[in-house]
């Protein structure tokens, strides 16, 4: 059998790079997504030469034509992933293949050029190596470096039809907890006019315009004083799909959980598949099946549903609290379930736990 090399990045060093003290500051208080680290991993693609130059530079402006395809035409993917620091110094992210795998199913999907799982995670690796000071420690809490690859098309073409050149980078931030004050349940708002995904469109790629297409709903949740956005399914419009960035999960009292079937039209999420094997081996009933709306209210308001959560990789999990519509409004009463997967994934993250499964990956 023939061991593949991972390929190797050239390093150019950041010739300004924060100063120690600067790190210091941000990592005791970070903002998720509002600051970066000092470099940024790149790697080039034409349809002739392929994948080639891969790099590591400092973090700073792209150059791009006003013609480039990815404002034209939104030819553009991406993943979220965090790296956590061990409490023996070391770097660990968590199923890095499985987020190499999407991100080529992406890729396909909008018509990108398929990037290799080597090349993926030797980029998180290249890229977390040089700016690990940026790793916060567990000791300040729930804190990680979030980690963002993404791809764009880069061709100066006006023509509707694949890039014949783009651009793979990985960027970093740290993040803190998503919720500093403790976990704590989210309104979420029904969205009755505009759906996430068709059959047959993007919504198992994670693509930009997916995202974009929620802000709509996202904001007309937030004018009814929600956190969050509920969509339904695009044909019957009463299958409950997904929150705008977020899978979701229905606990009831005698511990069984459902959650919305992968359709096509739903996001094939990492945390989420991970939560329903530890799920199942705590002992619950995991269904995985269409959820309509009806049964929503109707259970919530019987009190048969225990609790709803959403998972993720910036919030993990996020207790849903209430869900609103238009003319009424159902309380869910919190739980134990929820809580308990969290700190169970979280102690796998960070290693205070054994990980039995395989999921991490070290890198430094």
């Amino acid at each position: 059998m023939t061991t593949q090399t991972a390929p190797t990045f050239a390093v150019e060093q950041r010739p300004d790079p924060a100063t120690d003290e600067q790190v210091a500051e941000l990592l005791a208080n970070p903002a998720f997504g509002a600051k970066f680290t000092d470099h940024m991993a790149l790697v080039d693609w034409t349809k002739d030469g392929g994948w080639s130059d891969p790099r590591i530079t400092a973090y700073g402006p792209i150059p791009l034509e006003p013609a480039a395809a990815v404002f034209h035409y939104g030819q553009e993917i991406f993943e979220g992933m965090k790296a956590y620091r061990h409490t023996d110094g070391t770097v660990w992210t968590f199923r890095p293949e499985a987020n190499a795998a999407r991100f080529a199913r992406s890729a396909r999907r909008l018509a990108l050029p398929e990037l290799p799982e080597d090349l993926f995670v030797e980029s998180l690796r290249a890229l977390v190596g040089i700016d690990q000071r940026w790793v916060p420690d567990q000791s300040l809490g729930e804190v990680s470096l979030y980690l963002r690859p993404f791809m764009i098309a880069t061709e100066q073409a006006l023509g509707v039809r694949p890039t014949n050149r783009a651009l793979y980078c990985v960027i970093a931030s740290p993040a803190g907890a998503y919720f500093p004050g403790g976990l704590k349940p989210v309104s979420i708002w029904l969205s009755e006019d505009y759906v996430r995904a068709a059959p047959g469109g993007t919504g198992t790629a994670k693509c930009g315009g997916n995202y974009g297409a929620s802000l709509a709903a996202q904001a007309e949740g937030i004018e009814n004083g929600c956190d969050q956005v509920a969509f339904l399914d695009a044909v019957e419009h009463k299958w409950v799909e997904e929150l705008g960035g977020m899978n979701l999960f229905f606990a009831y009292r005698d511990g069984t959980i459902v959650t919305p079937e992968l359709s096509g039209t739903i996001l094939e999420g990492i945390t989420r598949s991970a939560l329903i094997e530890l799920a199942r081996e705590k002992g619950h009933e995991v269904i995985e099946r269409k959820y309509s709306i009806d049964e929503w209210k109707a259970d919530a308001a019987s009190g048969e549903l225990a609790e709803v959560f959403a998972c993720g990789t910036a919030a993990v999990i996020t207790p849903v609290g209430t869900l609103r519509w238009r003319g009424g409004e159902i309380g869910i009463g919190g739980g134990e379930i929820a809580e308990t997967l969290r700190n169970s994934l979280l102690d796998i993250q960070y290693g205070r736990v054994e990980d039995a499964h395989g999921w991490m990956h070290q890198l430094v």
